[in-house]
């Protein structure tokens, strides 16, 4: 709620002043671009920072999303247009450039084709009162936009587009009350890819301080798989996968071909292998250049040693999946043999082996979770210790009330948890529209504190992870410190590398 009575707050930026909002004793900057629109000659460039503008800029609304399946976010109506993608929001306690506090800097996730931050569910004003810091939300191109191979187009452009908002935080951020030496970068699946990229990247070397990353995906493309996949996409337009050919498309199109496509990569798993199933033709690429090596051989190097990381995942992750394809607790020993056959290290007789009580339908849940989430989470904190890193480590287990409790610990819950969103976007699947109830309020401001007192002190509330004790926080309805739960899984994985999924074929 705004306040009448308080005047609207004017900062000034490399690119010129903007005026935000006083809201229920926050000030609230949205829709401030950090980047030219990428359209035009700029399509499918690197992004190139804005431009100076005269006058005073009103920051009220957010930014227009990046071009994208809006399926999940609301009807297409309720949401800006424009091709100004490339934008941040600020909640602060005051822009006051003598109070240097600590900085978040969130990203979304969505599979890297989905996602926004104007999306009501990453309203972050509760993470900025409770932790009396600075929050920052960013948009950043997604799909064939920011990720798709395109011969003539660099890299991973949804990656760099997330550099220069950094790169933007850096420059900008103390003039609305930031501290641009203590930035803390966080985000959730695809999000959370996105920060273990960003951990591996020369170009984000500098930009944070530590990061947090919540459900980390094991997808990483090689640059063959993606060359491969781009070539699909292009065809299905009738193109080559070119800037030439591809520049003067209406985005909407290149949204569709990724729409089409989706659903027949399972037809590729010749070709795709493990990406095939995951029916989504976006993946940072290990390109060499941008993304010079996947995120677990960087850390494991060394890289980013100096940034201290919170890394964990959700007990039940795949369980959202199966939910929405109307799945849930329907999957058969035949379906569960396939999955185990493409995703276990051992092989299907490994998993069955650890798990001998498990049905069909618990092995199929649980193989997927462990390769999708799970394992690549805790190999991340690993890897990270292994190169004189520090990581602290959780795993949410208290299971969300929709469906009678039959989603369990699944994927995403603990967005609606951190922004205390639960009646929006996933929100209302996880709690059916629901009021939470005292014990999701209570986790909800133990998630907060402990990200907020990192984001401020390095030390989340709980000890860091070692390859002795492993003890990681448990996040429930009373939340403990044990050593890692998923004991089985995690022997059944001990040495696995998550390199970058090639191409078969």
């Amino acid at each position: 709620m705004t306040n009448p009575e308080v005047p609207d707050p004017v900062v000034r930026t490399a690119a010129g002043s903007v005026r935000g909002r006083a809201e229920d004793g926050l000030t609230v900057f949205r829709g401030i671009p950090f980047a030219e629109p990428p359209v035009g000659e700029a399509r499918f460039a690197a992004p190139r920072p804005a431009r100076p503008r005269a006058g005073i800029r009103e920051a009220y609304a957010f930014g227009p999303p990046p071009p994208q399946d809006m399926g999940v976010a609301g009807p297409p109506g309720a949401l800006p247009e424009g091709d100004d993608w490339l934008t941040v929001n600020i909640w602060t306690p005051a822009p006051d450039p003598a109070a240097r506090r600590p900085v978040m800097v969130w990203i979304y996730g969505g599979a890297y084709k989905l996602g926004h931050s104007g999306s009501p569910g990453y309203d972050a004003r509760r993470i900025a009162e409770d932790g009396d810091l600075v929050v920052v939300t960013l948009n950043y191109r997604v799909g064939m936009e920011g990720f798709a191979h395109i011969e003539g187009a660099p890299a991973n452009r949804g990656l760099l587009d997330q550099v220069a908002a950094l790169e933007w935080v850096r420059d900008n951020i103390a003039a609305f009350g930031g501290d641009p030496d203590l930035v803390t970068v966080f985000g959730e699946s695809a999000g959370a890819g996105s920060v273990a990229s960003l951990l591996a990247m020369p170009r984000a070397a500098g930009l944070f301080h530590r990061a947090i990353a919540q459900s980390v995906p094991g997808t990483f493309f090689s640059d063959a798989l993606a060359r491969d996949v781009g070539t699909v996409l292009a065809a299905e337009l009738g193109l080559r996968p070119t800037v030439a050919d591809l520049a003067a498309v209406d985005p909407a199109e290149l949204v569709k071909a990724g729409q089409t496509l989706a659903p027949r990569m399972p037809q590729y798993v010749d070709r795709w292998g493990q990406a095939a199933p995951t029916v989504t033709p976006y993946s940072p690429v290990v390109d060499g250049d941008v993304l010079p090596v996947t995120p677990w051989q960087a850390l494991a190097s060394g890289a980013s040693r100096d940034v201290d990381l919170i890394v964990g995942h959700n007990r039940d992750e795949n369980r959202l999946f199966t939910a929405m394809a109307g799945k849930l607790g329907q999957i058969g020993d035949e379906r569960a043999s396939k999955a185990l056959r493409l995703y276990a290290p051992g092989g299907e007789a490994a998993y069955r082996a650890a798990y001998p009580d498990a049905s069909a339908n618990d092995l199929y849940e649980r193989v997927q979770t462990d390769w999708l989430f799970a394992m690549p989470s805790l190999h991340l904190a690993e890897a990270h210790l292994a190169g004189g890193g520090r990581s602290h480590v959780y795993e949410l287990t208290w299971s969300a009330p929709g469906s009678g409790g039959a989603l369990g610990a699944c994927h995403a819950l603990d967005v609606p948890l951190l922004f205390g969103t639960f009646q929006a976007d996933l929100g209302l699947l996880l709690f059916e529209g629901a009021a939470p109830s005292a014990e999701a309020l209570a986790l909800a401001s133990r998630f907060r504190s402990s990200w907020t007192s990192f984001a401020r002190t390095g030390d989340p509330g709980w000890p860091a992870y070692d390859t002795e004790r492993r003890l990681v926080q448990v996040l429930d309805a009373e939340p403990v410190v044990t050593p890692y739960p998923e004991e089985a899984s995690r022997r059944l994985w001990e040495g696995y590398e998550f390199a970058a999924l090639p191409l078969l074929g």
